[in-house]
Formats: C-alpha cells, sequence, structure tokens
C-alpha cells in the first residue's frame, strides 16, 4: 500500500497542476513615508505595544509569505521524488526484461540437451538449413523462408511432384551439400486446412519415432502453408501396390517388414505417448518408404489425442474402406479404429487390392466384406492371395498373417487386439537381418533412450495390457536351408478372459488363428 501511494502521489498532483493552498490575500495598502516618532511625541510611549500588538494587516502579510514557500517546497518535493520513482520503476523494468530473456535462453538449453540426451539429432538436419536464412523457431521445427523453398523446388516445377492430394502436392526439393527433402504445398483457403496444417505441425513437433516421418520446417506465406519432411525415396506404398510398378519387387518378407514397421509406428502413438495420439486416416498412402522399405506413418493433418476424444466434438473424416464401423455410425473413436485401419492395410498386402473396388457402374464393394468369408477358409485362402508373392511364404505364416488381419477387422471394438499384442505376433514372422526381434537399432531420428532400452530388453508390454511377456529368441537351420526363427512366448500374468473381449471369436477363427496369437490360444497342430 505505501509502494502504491508513493506511486500515485506524484501522478495525482502532476494531473491538478494549478493546484495551490487557497489564501485570503488583501491587497497592499498605500505606501506611506514612515515618520520617526521622538520622545516629545504623545504616541512614542505606546510604541512598545503596537510591536507586541501587531495589526490584523501586518499579520495577514506575514501569512500570505508564508505558504507560499511551503507550495514551493512541496512542488520541488513532488518533482524530485517523481524523477526518483520515474527512475526506480525504469530500472525495474530493465531487469525484469532481463531476467526473462534469460530464463528463455535457459530453457531453450535445456531443451536442446533433454533432446540430446533422448537421441533426439536434430542438429545435422538442421544445420542443413544455416545457410538458407532461418526464421524464427516454433517448438523445435524449423522456420523457413519462402524464397529458399521457391529455389529449392525450382518454383515449384511440375517435374518435381511426387504427389497429389486433395488439399495440394508434394514436391521434391534440393537444397544445397546435395541435401534433399519433400515439401508439402496446400493453400489454406477454408479452415478445414488451415486446422489440418496447424495440427500436423503441432503433433509432428512432438512425435519423434523411427516408423514416423521427421518434420524439418514449415513456412507460411500468405495463403500457402508449406511443411518440409525427411525424403523417403521409395515413395509411398500405394505407389507399389496399387501404381503402374511392378508389386513383384515387395516380396512376402517385404510385406510383413512393413506391416511390422507400420505396427510399431502405431504403438508408440497409442502406447507411449502421453497423451495418446490416434492418428484417424492409416492408409496405404500415408504409408511411406525409405531406401531400405522401412515404412514411416505420415500425414497426422487428422491426429487426435486420446485425451481430446471426449471433450470436443468430432467431425467424421478419413477414408472410405479405412473408417471404423463405430467411427462411422455412431462417432466412437479409440486407438481400436487405427487397428481396423491397419487391418485394412494387411489386407491390400495380402492380396493387392484396394479397400474399395468397382465392381459394377454403380455399386462398390469393400475388401473387408469380401474376403472375409475366404480368409476363415484355409482351402480357399491361398487363391486370394495376391499373385506376385503365392507361393512364396510358408502357409503356416500366411495362416498367422490372415488371423491377424480378421481379429484387426473385427466389427465389434472390444474384439479387435491392442495394437502392442498384434506387434508381438508379427515380430517372429519377420527375419532378423530385416528387423524382426525387439532389439532394435538406434536410428538418427529415433526414440527416446528410455524407450530403446526398453525394447533392448525385450520389455515392450503395453501400459494397458495385461500380458507381461518373456522373450527368448531361437534361430534355428532348417532340413531345407531356410532359415527360420522361433519365438518361445510364456505368460507371467493369465489374462482375463471376459464376455465381448477379442477372445470370443467364433470357431473358424480360433481354428484359423493357430499360433499367430500365442497369448490367447495355445498352438495346435498343423496338418
Amino acid at each position: 500500500m505505501k509502494l502504491l501511494f508513493l506511486l500515485l502521489t506524484p501522478i495525482w498532483f502532476l494531473s491538478f497542476p494549478s493546484f495551490s493552498v487557497p489564501v485570503d490575500v488583501k491587497p497592499d495598502p498605500p505606501v506611506v513615508e514612515p515618520v520617526i516618532p521622538t520622545e516629545k511625541d504623545p504616541f512614542f510611549k505606546n510604541s512598545s505595544d503596537l510591536i507586541a500588538h501587531p495589526s490584523p494587516r501586518d499579520v495577514a502579510d506575514v501569512k500570505v509569505v508564508h505558504h507560499q514557500d511551503i507550495n514551493k517546497k512541496i512542488l520541488i518535493a513532488l518533482v524530485i521524488s517523481s524523477s526518483l520513482l520515474g527512475g526506480i520503476l525504469l530500472l525495474v523494468s530493465c531487469f525484469s526484461i532481463y531476467r526473462f530473456k534469460k530464463s528463455k535462453k535457459c530453457n531453450e538449453k535445456k531443451d536442446q540437451n533433454s533432446d540430446a540426451a533422448e537421441g533426439i539429432l536434430f542438429s545435422p538436419i538442421l544445420e542443413k538449413f544455416d545457410s538458407l536464412k532461418i526464421g524464427g523457431k516454433k517448438s523445435s521445427i524449423a522456420s523457413i523462408e519462402y524464397h529458399v523453398l521457391v529455389a529449392a523446388t525450382n518454383n515449384f516445377d511440375e517435374a518435381n511432384i511426387l504427389g497429389k492430394g486433395g488439399l495440394g502436392c508434394v514436391y521434391k526439393a534440393h537444397f544445397n551439400d546435395h541435401f534433399h527433402a519433400a515439401v508439402k504445398k496446400i493453400y489454406a483457403g477454408g479452415q478445414a486446412a488451415e486446422r489440418e496444417f496447424q495440427n500436423e505441425v503441432e503433433s509432428l513437433s512432438k512425435i519423434k519415432h523411427q516408423n514416423v516421418v521427421s518434420l524439418l520446417g514449415y513456412c507460411i506465406h500468405g495463403e500457402a502453408r508449406l511443411s518440409v519432411y525427411e525424403l523417403m525415396e521409395n515413395g509411398s506404398l500405394e505407389f507399389h501396390l496399387h501404381g503402374p510398378c511392378n508389386r513383384s519387387t515387395l516380396t512376402w518378407h517385404l510385406r510383413m517388414k512393413i506391416a511390422l514397421d507400420v505396427a510399431r509406428g502405431l504403438e508408440y502413438l497409442h502406447e507411449r505417448c502421453n497423451p495418446s495420439v490416434i492418428h484417424r486416416d492409416l492408409k496405404s498412402s500415408n504409408i511411406l518408404l525409405d531406401s531400405n522399405f522401412s515404412a514411416k506413418l505420415s500425414d497426422f493433418g487428422l491426429a487426435i489425442t486420446g485425451a481430446n476424444v471426449n471433450k470436443t466434438y468430432i467431425k467424421l473424416s478419413g477414408t472410405l474402406g479405412y473408417v471404423a464401423p463405430e467411427y462411422l455410425l455412431d462417432g466412437k473413436l479409440t486407438e481400436k479404429s487405427d487397428v481396423y485401419a491397419f487391418g485394412v492395410v494387411l489386407l491390400e498386402l495380402l492380396m493387392g487390392r484396394r479397400p474399395v473396388e468397382r465392381v459394377a457402374e454403380a455399386q462398390c464393394q469393400s475388401l473387408v466384406t469380401w474376403a472375409m468369408p475366404q480368409l476363415t477358409d484355409r482351402s480357399r485362402l491361398p487363391n486370394i492371395i495376391d499373385p506376385a508373392i503365392r507361393n512364396t511364404m510358408d502357409l503356416k505364416h500366411l495362416y498367422q498373417v490372415a488371423a491377424i488381419a480378421v481379429l484387426c477387422v473385427q466389427p465389434e471394438p472390444s474384439y479387435r487386439p491392442l495394437i502392442t499384442d498384434v506387434l508381438h505376433s508379427f515380430i517372429p514372422l519377420v527375419p532378423v537381418d530385416l528387423g524382426g526381434s525387439l532389439r532394435v537399432t538406434e536410428p538418427a531420428l529415433s526414440t527416446s533412450k528410455d524407450e530403446i532400452l526398453r525394447l533392448r530388453s525385450g520389455n515392450n508390454s503395453s501400459k494397458t495390457s495385461e500380458n507381461v511377456w518373456k522373450q527368448e529368441e531361437i534361430d534355428r537351420e532348417g532340413k531345407d536351408g531356410v532359415r527360420k526363427r522361433k519365438v518361445r512366448q510364456r505368460r507371467k500374468i493369465k489374462p482375463k478372459q471376459e464376455e465381448g473381449s477379442f477372445f470370443s471369436v467364433t470357431k473358424d477363427v480360433r481354428r484359423l488363428i493357430g499360433c499367430c496369437m500365442p497369448n490367447c490360444y495355445s498352438k495346435p497342430r498343423f496338418d
């Protein structure tokens, strides 16, 4: 209160510059020549009385002089105090700004140190843009100037187009030092495009995983919104499955490797991100392949965190053929919706067919509806497999993959497995040299240090799953010279089989599933 009083006092006085103490000043009397009395003067004897008792006029004159002196002293004191307070306030403001900037720099250094400790090595990539006049930064993502992207894409030449979408195009960009990247350009003419752009930048700035595409930078120029990603040399999975290229490049083992990579990416989003992330638009065109055919998830414009699922109204979004039934009918969105889309992608890998195909001029057929009756029949299953990989795999492995696909596309979401269980089921199907192991090598843009330690130790269990596994990898050489790997898995905690869970499936699926889900069913004999 005292400080407030000191601050407001000079302001109040300065607001009233004409303030003065009211004094009743009488006009000065006329000047009269003084008469010096003498001893003979009869009034001389009363002069002492005049001095002892001055007249009222003299008293008034003395008071006027006294109040004027007080007003001058008050004004001088106010001016001095106001100057001092102004100087103090200026010093305090400068000190506060200095402390704020210093603390901000310290926080940025801590973030960089934490990123380095977690294995997020963005510095080698961002150093490529040092000579490209990077503007500001938003989170850990660089803001790149527009003219740099224009020069890198040759003014967005059509010869550099890698793909097209509903909102824009993806271009191949050539930067300095033979560094290449992918630039996605969209026009934010509407609120939907602007919202997707902001959501993708915000999501990918927090997600760092070996099976999630890395966002290197962004740019906002007028109505154009541009995102810079790491370049995936082999394009999308859709291009290899349904494009003009020969599907024989995707062998059985490569397809299983792609499925395993996608499962790892989804497992990271669902189980290791806090809060969990639902991709909501998983499809073959959003699965990109690098030079080694390692798969990475992309296009997070529709992604939503699990914490916001029940808090906000979720508009129906996605691609026809990949949308889960409960989300399409009731708007219910969970992690199991991504599991359904994963099952559809798995069917594409098995059969080489699109999720929705036109069978007549005005009639379309869903891949799930067409394949489900044949997936549960072992005699018919080999006949619907993609001719490019038919008779190139072990039938036992084919039955296991088909059973996983059947479980993932179950109409009831509670019947579908967790993506963690799917991940564990795929590991025995992929050779070790292609990544079929829990012991993954640390990539340049990898997960956190703690996650890699968990993967190396084999502790890859879900935080919501009740299954705790021991993985013992045994590599054996078969009689036919083909290397086979068996994984012995034991349960420490027996899962509780409740009604309505994915354990309650039809007998056909039970027979087909074999040993593909060893945590749920015992391994039967194969004829």
